[in-house]
């Protein structure tokens, strides 16, 4: 292990392609959540409230895709992932709740990948369960490290391997769509057109749909992050892009195509993840099979390129003097060690909290992209204000201007949308999460003997204070339960 020495030259870090940055977003965004969109949109609304499910969050995200576009074409020199919009334009304080809020989605997400491998393997091995048992935390904890390993030795080579598996795992999900779109069922589609029961209203039947769409889009910032190893800096924005629209029709065709095949009441009842047992009642048995080698597959693959983003977006805050400078330590072939080694900790502290949680897999993935919705927040509120402001804008059509401020508008208004979504309970544990880690952003201002806080950083570390401390108030009582 060595520390940085701001005197002696970096060296070259290792260079992304267009394609490989494509692949980090895809490898970022294809992960568990497809797995598990037939059963959660079946729970939660029919055709008709899906449909508009995927217009609002295709809309909202690709508003976000074009934020993190924009701000690599206007911000250039910004290069060091998402926390640092955040940072350029409220402060240092917001720059340090972006990052931290960044790292413990990707933690939370991280866990939800090796919990819903076991539950997977559950379908072959009654020990696993539902991934949250024993064994199956035995077996997560293996993988854990082993991935640990992997990525210690270098971040290009683990890139690489990404590349590689976002092939091997995006074929089996357009095999699922195919085969399904050739067992169409007219009847079937249109008697799930509607979804009555006790699902509440049109409006609230989306709402409900919105946890899952965002979770599933998470990593579209995923070339963001890796910006500082791009070859040109505009790949950034094209590979956001790119990335966003592949996602974006292979996540509706794989919801839409299973409305088609099976009742609504029945892929509800359907096992997470619940692609096996909708392409098994398509095609046999053997069907279980191959989803299941496809889901194993693929949440590698995703764990393999979010643990990379966790790692990188804690070492960045460090070597930019926002978190302690121990963070920022690399290792002989550059791997950003000590914030590899504090983000397999944090993963593997989370599976044994899964032993205690009453639903393991819905707990994590609320969990997780409760807490991304702080980023992305912050970063498309920062795209509106300079928009706004003109700044980076110098020389440009005001056309241009205009339309990407309102595009930032819509992205930072579907944000706060999502917060709602989220709803208060998960919203209090993100600040659980958030208060007693502001030690480390205290801790690093120390250590470059920086004032804490601004008048306004002080009142709203105040809010995320009290806030916590009602969220904790909250479990202790059981108003709150895990």
């Amino acid at each position: 292990m060595r520390t940085h020495d701001p005197e002696a030259p970096a060296a070259a870090p290792a260079r992304m392609s267009l394609p490989t940055l494509t692949a980090m977003v895809v490898g970022g965004m294809v992960g568990a959540g497809v797995f598990s969109l037939p059963a959660r949109f079946g729970v939660a609304t029919g055709v008709l409230g899906a449909l508009i499910a995927w217009a609002l969050a295709g809309t909202g995200m690709l508003m976000l895709a074009f934020v993190f576009q924009n701000l690599a074409v206007r911000k250039p020199d910004l290069d060091s992932g998402v926390f640092i919009y955040a940072k350029a334009g409220f402060g240092d304080y917001a720059g340090f709740a972006s990052a931290i809020g960044f790292w413990a989605s990707a933690v939370a997400g991280n866990a939800f990948y090796w919990v819903f491998i076991t539950a997977t393997l559950g379908t072959f091995v009654d020990a696993f369960g539902d991934g949250d048992t024993l064994p199956a935390v035995a077996v997560s904890t293996v993988g854990v490290w082993l991935f640990h390993y992997l990525i210690a030795r270098g971040v290009r080579d683990a890139a690489v391997i990404n590349r590689i598996v976002t092939v091997f795992k995006v074929l089996p999900i357009l095999t699922f769509v195919v085969v399904l779109l050739f067992a169409f069922d007219a009847g079937v589609l249109a008697d799930n057109v509607f979804a009555y029961d006790d699902l509440g209203g049109l409006t609230e039947q989306v709402k409900n749909t919105m946890i899952i769409t965002t979770f599933v889009f998470l990593g579209i910032e995923g070339a963001s992050v890796y910006s500082r190893y791009a070859r040109r800096r505009e790949d950034v924005g094209r590979a956001t892009v790119l990335g966003f629209l592949s996602v974006l029709s292979v996540f509706a065709l794989v919801t839409l195509s299973s409305y088609a095949v099976l009742p609504r009441d029945q892929i509800a009842a359907t096992r997470q993840p619940s692609m096996i047992g909708v392409f098994e009642s398509v095609v046999g048995s053997w069907g279980a099979t191959f989803i299941s080698v496809a889901v194993v597959v693929s949440v590698l693959g995703a764990y393999l390129a979010w643990t990379l983003m966790a790692a990188e977006v804690m070492y960045q805050p460090a070597r930019n003097e926002d978190l302690p400078e121990v963070l920022g330590r690399e290792n002989a072939v550059g791997t950003p060690i000590t914030a590899l080694v504090v983000t397999s900790i944090a993963v593997q502290g989370l599976l044994v909290l899964t032993l205690f949680v009453r639903d393991a897999l819905n707990f994590l993935l609320d969990l997780c992209t409760s807490l991304a919705i702080i980023p992305l927040f912050l970063a498309a509120a920062y795209a509106l204000k300079i928009a706004l402001t003109g700044e980076g804008y110098e020389g440009v059509d005001p056309r241009t201007r205009r339309r990407q401020a309102i595009g930032a508008g819509i992205a930072t208004g579907y944000t706060l949308v999502l917060f709602v979504a989220a709803g208060l309970q998960f919203l209090l544990l993100s600040t659980v999460i958030l208060a007693p880690l502001t030690l480390l952003y205290v801790r690093a201002r120390r250590e470059r003997g920086r004032r804490l806080f601004t008048p306004a950083e002080a009142v709203l570390c105040a809010v995320v204070v009290v806030a916590a401390v009602v969220g904790v108030l909250g479990l202790a009582t059981g108003r709150i339960a895990l």
